[in-house]
C-alpha cells in the first residue's frame, strides 16, 4: 500500500457556492464556551460547592465531551467518504449532552442526587446513540483505508457508558466505605482512558500526520488494529478488578492497555522522525502524548503499589498530568488546527485565524507545561499557585483569541467556507485532499457579520454569567456577611469524627467568644474534608488522617460540610451554634422536648451513642393468649419526652406510653373489647383496623379525661393496624400514636422466636407545631423508626441462634411510607402479607423483601445460616439510612 498524505485544505474558488453549515460554528463556540467556564471556575476553589469536582466535571463533561462528540462523528464522515448523517439527529445529541451536563453540575453541587443521577443516565443514551450512528456510517460506506479508526470511537463510547452507570451510582450515594472508592476508582479510569483516551489514540492516526504535514505510515493500519485489541479489553479487565477489589487483575488490564497504546503511538513517532513539529499545534499534541505516557506509568506503579479501595487517593498527584498535561493539551492542540477550517473564508482567511490562534504560542507551550507538574509535585502553596497562574493563563489566552477569531470571521467575496473535513476529493497521487463540509457558499465581501459567531460570544457571557450565579449563591449559602469581631472569652478544643455520611457531633454548643479547635479524623474507608462557612477547611482526608482547624472567636452560627461531591447533600453537615442562639435541625447531643425543628429534614447522628438509662421497645411477640375474649384498657398520654434517635429527645403522643402502643394478639373469631381512655391534653380517637365496625361512634374523637369501650371481633388473620382516628391524622400517626394488632393464621406452626416492628416516621420537633406540620404535609420526614426510635436495635440488637426459625411480624404506620423490610445474608423462605401466604417454606423459591404500603402487615420466616451480625433495614435505602435499619446478633447453637 502506497503511503498516504491527510491533509486539510482550501477548496479552489471554482468551488460551486453551497449553504453554509454554520452549526459547526456554533457547535464549537459551546466548546470554547465551556473552556472559559473552566477558566472561571479553577481560580474561584473555595467559593463554589464541591470545587474540585466541579472544576474537573465542567472541563471534561462540558468541554471535552462536547469536543468528542462533534468531531468524532465529523472524522468518521470525511475517513469513510459517506455522506453525512441526520442533522437533526446530531444537534439533538449536542443538546441532550449539554442539557444532561448541567443537570449533572447542579444534581451533584446542590441536589437533589436525583437530577444528577438522571443527567448520567441522559449522558449514556447519548453516547450510545453516538455509537449506533459511527456503526451505521461504516456500514453503509464502501471499504475503505480508514474504517480502522471507527472502531476506536465506539469503544470510547462504550467507556463512557460504563462509567456514566459508574457516575450515576456513585451520585445515588448506593454504596459507601471501600466500596464507594473502588467505585470511584473505575469510573476515573474507564473515563479517562477510555472515553477520552481511546477517542485520541483513534483520531491521531490522521490527524498526526495531517498536522505535521507529512504522509501518513503505511503501517498505521495494523497498528490501530493491534492497539484497539489490547486497549479495548485491557480497560475492560482494568475496570472490574478495580469494581471488584482484584489488585492484579487490575494491573493486568491497565498493562494490556498500556501495550496498546504503545503499538497505537508506535506510527505516530514514524511521522514524526519524517518530519518534526512545527507549528503550535503540532508541539502541543506532542507535548499532551509525552504526559499521557508518563500519566501511564505513573497509574500502572499506583495499582501495582495499592489496594483498591485506596487507589482513587494515590491517584490524585496524577490528575494534573492527565487533566492538564493531556487532555487539556490535545484539546487544545487540535482547535488550533481545526478551528481556522471551520470558520472559513477562504485561504487568506484561514491563515489569518491560524497565525491569530498560535499567536505567542512558544511562550503559552512553554508557561503552561512547567506549570502542570508544579500542581503535581508536593510543593509548597505559593508555588502550587504559581503552577495554577502558568496552566490557567495559556488557557484563557486560547479562549480570548478563539472567541476573537470566531467575532470577526468573514466571508471574503468568490472564496469558498471551508467546514470541518466531510467530504474527500481525489488528490495527487498517494495524497487525500479532504475538502470542504458539505454545505459551503459564496458571501460577497463586506457582507454581515457571520451568525457563527454569535454563540461564540453567547457561550462565554452564559458561562461568566453562570459562574458568576453560583459564586452569589454559595457566599449568601455559606455564612451571608461577614461576623463582627469578638473578643476571645476561652479556648476549646472538640474531636469531630468523619464517618458513615455524617460528622460527629454535629451540632457543637459554644459560649460566644469562644476560640473553638477542631480536631477533624476521618474514619471512614472514603475521603473526606470538612469546610467552614468562614473559610478553614483541612485537605481531603484518607482513612485514619487527621486535621485541626482553629476558628476565630465565636460571634455567630457557623455551618460546615464535607466537599466531596454528593456529600454535603447526603448529609454530612454540622453547625457550631453559640450558646443561647436559635438551632436549626435535631441536637446530637442533648436534644429537649421543646426543640425548635425547621422546615427542612434535620441531620441525625444514628451511630452516636443512646443516652445512659434508654431502653428499647421489646419487640419480642408473646404467643398468642388462651380464651377467646379480651379485654384490654389503651389510656392515651402525649405528653410523654422519649428519645427517638441517639441523643434526641423529644414530645410523642402515644397510647400507653410508648410508640408503638401496646400489642395487642389473638387467634380470627376473638373478641376484643378495648377500654380507650384520654388521658391527654386534646381531642383523640382510635381506629382497629382488625374490627369491623360503623366509624360513627366507636372511632369518635373524645375529649380529655372521657373515654369509650371499642369493641370489635377478628374475623380475620393478619398484622393489621391501629391507629389515633382524629384529624388530621397525618399528624397523630406522625407523632407515634399508632400499634400493632396481630391475629394469627389458621394452623400457624409454632417457630423458635418471634418479633415485631413497626416501622413509623420520625418528624422532629414541637408536635403540632407550624414547622413539623410542613413537614408531615409535604412528606419530608427526619428519620424512619423501628419501633418509635431510628437506629434503636442498632444499640439494642435482637438476638437469635444459628438454625433457629425466626418470624419477623412487621407493620408499616406511615403514615405516609411503606416498608420494604430485609434482612442481610438471610433470604426469607415464608413470607405473609395482607392476609394471604405468598411464599411458604416448602416451595422451591426464596424473598427477598417483605413490602408494605403505608397500613399493610405481615410476616417473613428464615432461618440463619450461621452465627454473626445480620442488619434488618428497609430496603428503601433513603429510609434505611434515616433510621429504618437495626442487628440481629446470631450466636452458635
Amino acid at each position: 500500500m502506497n503511503p498516504v498524505e491527510v491533509r486539510i485544505e482550501s477548496a479552489p474558488s471554482s468551488t460551486p457556492p453551497r449553504p453554509r453549515a454554520s452549526w459547526h460554528l456554533r457547535a464549537n463556540a459551546i466548546v470554547v464556551g465551556w473552556l472559559g467556564l473552566t477558566v472561571a471556575v479553577a481560580p474561584l476553589g473555595d467559593v463554589l460547592p464541591a470545587p474540585r469536582w466541579l472544576l474537573i466535571h465542567v472541563f471534561l463533561l462540558g468541554a471535552v465531551s462536547t469536543a468528542i462528540l462533534i468531531w468524532s462523528e465529523h472524522f468518521a464522515v470525511a475517513l469513510l467518504r459517506t455522506r453525512n448523517p441526520s442533522r437533526t439527529g446530531s444537534l439533538a445529541r449536542l443538546a441532550l449532552l449539554n442539557a444532561a451536563t448541567l443537570a449533572i453540575l447542579y444534581g451533584v453541587a446542590a441536589g437533589p442526587w436525583q437530577l444528577a443521577a438522571t443527567g448520567a443516565g441522559v449522558v449514556v443514551a447519548v453516547v450510545l446513540w453516538h455509537a449506533y450512528v459511527l456503526v451505521a456510517l461504516l456500514r453503509r460506506a464502501l471499504p475503505g483505508r480508514f474504517g480502522h479508526v471507527i472502531g476506536w470511537y465506539v469503544s470510547a463510547a462504550g467507556a463512557l457508558a460504563a462509567g456514566g452507570v459508574l457516575g450515576g451510582l456513585l451520585a445515588a450515594h448506593t454504596v459507601g466505605g471501600a466500596a464507594h472508592e473502588r467505585m470511584h476508582a473505575a469510573h476515573a479510569e474507564v473515563n479517562l482512558l477510555g472515553w477520552v483516551g481511546l477517542t485520541v489514540l483513534g483520531t491521531l492516526f490522521t490527524l498526526w500526520p495531517t498536522v505535521l504535514r507529512t504522509r501518513m505510515p503505511d503501517r498505521t493500519r495494523r497498528a490501530s488494529r493491534i492497539g484497539l485489541r489490547l486497549a479495548a479489553p485491557g480497560l475492560a479487565v482494568a475496570t472490574t478488578g478495580l469494581l471488584a477489589g482484584w489488585r492484579w487483575a487490575a494491573l493486568a488490564g491497565l498493562a494490556a492497555y498500556a501495550a496498546g497504546t504503545a503499538a497505537a503511538l508506535a506510527p505516530l513517532a514514524e511521522a514524526v522522525r519524517r518530519r518534526r513539529p512545527h507549528t503550535g499545534a503540532a508541539w502541543t499534541m506532542g507535548a499532551a502524548v509525552v504526559w499521557f505516557e508518563v500519566a501511564l506509568v505513573a497509574n500502572l506503579v499506583v495499582v501495582a503499589t495499592t489496594p483498591p479501595a485506596e487507589v482513587t487517593a494515590a491517584l490524585d498527584p496524577l490528575l494534573p498530568l492527565v487533566l492538564a498535561g493531556f487532555v487539556a493539551q490535545v484539546l487544545l492542540g487540535s482547535l488550533l488546527h481545526l478551528l481556522p477550517a471551520v470558520l472559513g473564508g477562504g485561504p487568506v482567511r484561514f491563515k489569518e485565524n491560524a497565525a491569530l490562534l498560535e499567536r505567542g504560542w512558544t511562550v503559552r507551550l512553554a508557561a503552561f507545561n512547567l506549570g502542570v507538574p508544579l500542581l503535581a509535585l508536593p510543593v509548597p502553596t505559593p508555588v502550587r499557585l504559581l503552577g495554577w497562574a502558568l496552566v490557567l493563563a495559556p488557557a484563557a489566552a486560547f479562549v480570548a483569541l478563539a472567541v476573537l477569531a470566531l467575532t470577526r470571521s468573514r466571508y471574503a467575496a468568490g472564496t469558498s467556507d471551508s467546514g470541518p473535513a466531510g467530504t474527500s476529493d481525489s488528490g495527487p497521487a498517494g495524497t487525500t485532499r479532504v475538502a470542504p463540509m458539505e454545505g459551503a457558499r459564496v458571501r460577497p465581501a463586506g457582507g454581515r457579520r457571520p451568525e457563527g459567531s454569535r454563540p461564540a460570544l453567547a457561550g462565554v457571557v452564559v458561562g461568566v454569567l453562570l459562574t458568576a450565579a453560583a459564586v452569589v449563591l454559595s457566599v449568601t449559602g455559606s455564612g451571608g456577611e461577614q461576623a463582627a469581631t469578638v473578643t476571645a472569652t476561652g479556648a476549646r478544643t472538640v474531636e469531630v469524627t468523619l464517618s458513615g455520611m455524617s460528622v460527629r457531633p454535629s451540632r457543637i454548643d459554644a459560649a460566644p467568644g469562644t476560640v473553638l479547635t477542631l480536631r477533624v479524623t476521618n474514619a471512614d474507608a472514603q475521603r473526606h474534608d470538612l469546610r467552614l462557612a468562614t473559610g478553614e477547611r483541612t485537605p481531603l482526608l484518607a482513612r485514619g488522617e487527621s486535621a485541626t482547624l482553629t476558628l476565630a472567636p465565636l460571634s455567630e452560627a457557623v455551618d460546615g460540610w464535607c466537599t466531596v461531591a454528593g456529600h454535603r447533600a447526603a448529609g454530612m453537615t454540622m453547625r457550631i451554634v453559640p450558646a443561647g442562639a436559635a438551632g436549626t435541625g435535631a441536637h446530637s447531643g442533648h436534644g429537649t422536648s421543646g426543640e425548635t425543628a425547621t422546615a427542612g429534614p434535620a441531620r441525625l447522628d444514628l451511630s452516636a451513642p443512646m443516652s445512659p438509662g434508654w431502653t428499647p421497645y421489646d419487640a419480642a411477640l408473646e404467643p398468642a393468649p388462651g380464651g377467646t375474649a379480651h379485654d384490654v384498657e389503651i389510656r392515651v398520654d402525649d405528653q410523654v419526652v422519649r428519645e427517638v434517635a441517639p441523643g434526641v429527645r423529644q414530645r410523642v403522643w402515644t397510647f400507653d406510653g410508648t410508640v408503638p402502643g401496646p400489642v395487642l394478639r389473638g387467634k380470627v373469631g376473638d373478641t376484643f373489647t378495648v377500654t380507650f381512655v384520654n388521658g391527654g391534653t386534646t381531642g383523640h380517637g382510635i381506629d382497629f383496623h382488625a374490627g369491623a365496625n360503623a366509624p360513627d361512634d366507636v372511632m369518635r374523637t373524645i375529649q380529655p379525661g372521657e373515654r369509650l369501650t371499642y369493641r370489635f371481633r377478628a374475623d380475620h388473620a393478619g398484622a393489621w393496624l391501629y391507629h389515633c382516628s382524629t384529624m388530621p391524622m397525618t399528624q397523630h400517626i406522625a407523632n407515634g400514636m399508632y400499634g400493632a394488632v396481630i391475629i394469627d393464621p389458621p394452623g400457624l406452626p409454632a417457630v423458635d422466636r418471634e418479633y415485631l416492628l413497626v416501622q413509623g416516621e420520625l418528624h422532629l420537633g414541637e408536635p403540632g407545631s407550624d414547622a413539623q406540620v410542613v413537614k408531615i404535609r409535604e412528606g419530608r420526614p427526619d428519620g424512619w423508626m423501628f419501633n418509635g426510635t431510628a437506629a434503636g436495635y442498632d444499640h439494642a440488637p435482637l438476638t437469635a441462634k444459628a438454625g433457629e426459625r425466626v418470624r419477623i411480624w412487621a407493620v408499616a404506620a406511615g403514615p405516609s411510607s411503606g416498608t420494604a423490610l430485609h434482612v442481610v445474608g438471610a433470604p426469607f423462605d415464608t413470607v405473609y402479607k395482607e392476609g394471604a401466604y405468598r411464599l411458604r417454606a416448602a416451595d422451591a423459591g426464596g424473598a427477598q423483601v417483605l413490602d408494605l404500603a403505608p397500613a399493610q402487615g405481615g410476616f417473613a420466616e428464615l432461618v440463619f445460616p450461621e452465627p454473626g451480625t445480620y442488619p434488618v433495614v428497609d430496603h428503601t435505602m433513603r429510609q434505611a439510612e434515616g433510621g429504618a435499619h437495626g442487628l440481629f446478633e446470631v450466636g452458635a447453637r
